[in-house]
């Protein structure tokens, strides 16, 4: 299974990006970076800089077909950069379209406000988020880790770091077709 990690170049939060991808690793997946320019990204804990990571792919020149899944991780500047570039809005979307399973986390499910791909669906994030999300038609729940299945894919989403055990159990049974005991 190939899984794009789709990041801006600056703002994801490191951990969003490296505990997912190692649990992809560690399943036997090869995880791939797609971000909207060539080169690397920067990652950050918190507000603070981090480690830079070398990009796969780019949003525009990839799409939804070259990929299983998509895990998008949050990060503030990260995902509110993300919704900005109509590439990146329609590689997300792209993947909803295909019935392809999403993991999203943190602040991440505002590039999926974006893409119009929240309208019905139960969906967790970090709590600023809420109102965002139920303006946009979805299903907001207070919970470590959401699983939702009511369109046209699985749907796994997370509120925050200390979501991510959690967060990588439930993506790994999506991604494999199957509904996370958690």
């Amino acid at each position: 299974m190939t899984v794009a990690f789709l990041a801006a170049t600056e703002g994801t939060e490191q951990v969003e990006l490296t505990s997912p991808w190692q649990t992809v690793v560690d399943h036997g997946g090869t995880p791939r970076l797609v971000s909207t320019e060539p080169g690397e990204i920067r990652a950050f804990h918190h507000l603070d800089r981090a480690d830079p990571f070398m990009v796969d792919a780019v949003v525009g020149k990839t799409s939804a077909a070259d990929f299983d899944a998509l895990v998008l991780p949050g990060g503030v500047a990260n995902p509110d950069f993300l919704r900005t570039v109509p590439d990146a809005v329609a590689f997300v979307e792209g993947f909803f379209t295909a019935g392809k399973p999403v993991a999203v986390i943190c602040h991440g499910p505002w590039t999926l406000i974006e893409a119009d791909v929240v309208r019905g669906r139960s969906i967790t994030s970090w709590p600023s988020l809420r109102t965002d999300l139920v303006n946009a038609g979805a299903r907001w729940v207070d919970r470590e880790v959401v699983v939702c299945a009511d369109g046209p894919n699985i749907l796994v989403s997370s509120r925050k770091p200390a979501d991510l055990p959690a967060f990588d159990r439930a993506l790994v049974h999506a991604f494999a077709g199957r509904r996370a005991a958690v």
